[in-house]
């Protein structure tokens, strides 16, 4: 058996080509990035189609804003202040402090206004998570006489980061969405407030706006609406209406509920008209870390593709199990520069056997049809969205397309997090 296998190892050895290993390489990659290009554009497409809504003065609903805070004393009391001056009659803030070890709990009683609710959690129950804390947030508003009297189905539950500040319009935004008794859960666009101060910054602006304007915008029409973790508003019958706790686990709990309100019938919205600003991170190290979250999250949201295939209609459905594999797509596309830098090294020293370039001339229009074909399609988008010229808009769409290369750094992360049994949450620090 040692001969045997001897022999077997020294002839795949002697049979090995770097060449054609990058070869075979470079053509997986370009498939799955021919499928992400065709994907993106067709989803561009989409999200041009017109979606009528009328909008009108916010109704005799009670809107709840729900903040899970960890050490939040920089950024808590301007979000909360935001939140108080809202053109709302009935509302209530909760927060609900997860064991902070900072100002946190002061700088909410500072406040002192009868709208703003302090929860202290404390340990051993503590730290366990974004979704926990929610849920705890909402059991506490079950048990308190804060909510008697009222009808589920009138009350909207908002979760509002730390950091968030949501538009003065919001709620006039998204009020009308709820006239219709499907809808259960509404997300509304996310922006940075401080996207002027860096590059990087500006770069996650382009991002969230991008993410509303094309995806969420065409899977209004898909059926396919997913949840943020920062403004999103969900009525709080179709949160009773879930099977155990409302969040999961998940380190994206947001995701995993958008896809569990879908599951019991639910439809979500997307409010392009309102949006919540948050704190952008300011180093590459921060942002890293952010994202690995995020993406981790996406790993483990992988585990509801049994119910999406179960209960959701097709055509949201193959959407849904499109973006829950992006993660693994986005790991075998990032084998691409490798691959690539193989095959390149292998004609050019072909080249200089031969005596003469092997290089194709349509190598370069070629290569930069592959990246940045939807560099233009982002510029457009944003300029909706921010008053920047042409030129500039065009050039941060370049930008932001090698800018989306940070998710090969943050998924290999991630995926090692994930083998080695790591699943805390990786908080991001305010500045």
């Amino acid at each position: 058996m040692t001969g045997r296998g001897g022999a077997i190892a020294s002839s795949l050895a002697s049979g090995f080509d770097p060449a054609m290993t990058g070869r075979i390489a470079v053509a997986g990659s370009l498939a799955i990035i021919v499928l992400a290009v065709s994907y993106n554009s067709g989803m561009f497409a989409l999200s041009r189609r017109p979606t009528g809504r009328t909008v009108a003065a916010a109704g005799s609903r009670t809107y709840v804003f729900l903040l899970a805070c960890l050490n939040e004393e920089k950024v808590i009391s301007e979000s909360l202040a935001r939140i108080i001056r809202l053109p709302l009659d009935d509302m209530l803030v909760l927060v609900v402090d997860d064991a902070s070890d900072d100002g946190t709990a002061a700088a909410v009683r500072n406040l002192t206004s009868p709208r703003v609710q302090l929860y202290r959690r404390e340990f051993p129950d503590a730290r366990k998570g974004k979704g926990a804390a929610l849920n705890a947030g909402l059991r506490w508003l079950r048990e308190s006489e804060l909510l008697n009297g009222k009808n589920p189905n009138d009350i909207i539950v908002c979760v509002v980061d730390a950091d968030g500040r949501l538009d003065g319009h919001a709620v006039e935004q998204v009020d009308p969405f709820f006239d219709d008794p499907k809808i259960g859960a509404v997300q509304v666009g996310v922006r940075m407030y401080n996207r002027r101060l860096r590059l990087l910054a500006r770069l996650q602006d382009m991002e969230f706006v991008v993410y509303g304007e094309i995806f969420q915008n065409a899977r209004r029409h898909l059926g396919s609406v997913g949840m943020g973790g920062n403004g999103q508003f969900m009525r709080l019958a179709a949160l009773e209406s879930l099977p155990g706790e409302p969040w999961s686990d998940c380190l994206t709990e947001d995701l995993d509920l958008g896809v569990r309100l879908l599951a019991a019938g639910w439809i979500n919205g997307f409010c392009p008209t309102a949006a919540v600003h948050q704190q952008a991170v300011l180093t590459l190290g921060r942002l890293l870390r952010q994202r690995s979250r995020w993406f981790q999250g996406h790993l483990q949201a992988f585990r509801l593709v049994p119910l999406i295939l179960r209960q959701i209609p097709a055509r949201s459905a193959v959407d849904l199990i499109y973006h829950l594999s992006s993660p693994a797509l986005l790991l075998l596309t990032s084998l691409l520069p490798i691959a690539f830098m193989i095959m390149l090294g292998d004609t050019v020293v072909a080249s200089v056997q031969s005596g003469h370039s092997l290089l194709s001339p349509w190598w370069l229009p070629w290569f930069y049809l592959m990246t940045f074909s939807m560099a233009a399609a982002y510029a457009f988008v944003y300029r909706k969205r921010e008053p920047v010229s042409w030129a500039f808009a065009l050039l941060l769409g370049h930008v932001y397309v090698v800018y989306g290369y940070i998710w090969f750094i943050s998924g290999w992360w991630a995926l090692a997090r994930a083998l080695t049994g790591k699943h805390t949450w990786l908080k991001t620090a305010r500045t």
